[in-house]
């Protein structure tokens, strides 16, 4: 199966599903806490915390932490449709 497949990739609703998703990516990339947290320039805890779905994580620190892991935000209207591709 590939990562793509096994990934928890798509909408967040929840601290909880982006931890999910952090730590799912970090493993596929073969990084321990520790390996991720000074990538990021983080603490171990805040990995910690934020893999385990900490509702006060600091905001600036997630995006950092999503930006290492090469993973994009995307904020956008429920319901909206990304246009179809002529190509």
């Amino acid at each position: 199966m590939s990562p793509s497949q096994t990934l928890p990739y798509g909408n967040a609703h929840s601290v909880a599903d982006v931890g999910r998703s952090v730590r799912a990516h970090r493993k596929v990339q073969g990084a321990t806490q520790s390996e991720l947290a000074a990538l990021c320039g983080v603490g171990v805890r805040f990995i910690s915390d934020l893999e385990n779905g900490k509702p006060t994580a600091q905001l600036g620190k997630v995006l950092e932490v999503l930006h290492c892991l090469g993973l994009d935000v995307r904020i956008r209207p429920r319901g909206w449709q990304e246009p179809v591709s002529s190509g």
